[in-house]
């Protein structure tokens, strides 16, 4: 892992450019159903009958049983913003494992290494943007 290292601060920063960057020229453009879906999606990880936080924990196991890391760096990232704490982060990653199996092992060390440059203050998560 390469946790606090060079290497993990620039892993960090272009992950957030280039979802930031990607996301305006989608958004630049004239089709009102990727517009929609962005909206849908941000408007289904504000507050609700369910905090912040908690829609968070489940897009990160959600994005862990579907094997997507971008998602699940994005959802470490937010989840972090959100004050998830190691020990919670841990223990949605065992519930991601549970439902995933074994094929989900790959993305959980993915996951831990992205929490740990976070953790290191490598970049800051915010502004990345799945959530558009």
């Amino acid at each position: 892992m390469s946790g606090g290292s060079h290497g993990g601060k620039d892993r960090v920063a272009e992950f957030t450019a280039f979802r930031q960057r990607m996301n305006e020229r989608i958004l630049a453009e004239d089709n009102q159903v990727v517009r929609r879906f962005f909206a849908l999606d941000t408007q289904t990880y504000k507050p609700g009958a369910l905090d912040v936080k908690t829609k968070e924990l489940l897009g990160l196991v959600a994005s862990m049983v579907l094997r997507c890391d971008d998602c699940i760096s994005y959802h470490v990232a937010q989840c972090k913003e959100a004050g998830v704490t190691r020990e919670e982060f841990f223990e949605t990653f065992s519930v991601g494992l549970v439902v995933g199996g074994s094929i989900v092992i790959p993305h959980l060390r993915r996951a831990v290494d992205f929490l740990g440059q976070l953790e290191a203050g490598d970049a800051a998560p915010g502004g990345c943007g799945e959530h558009a």
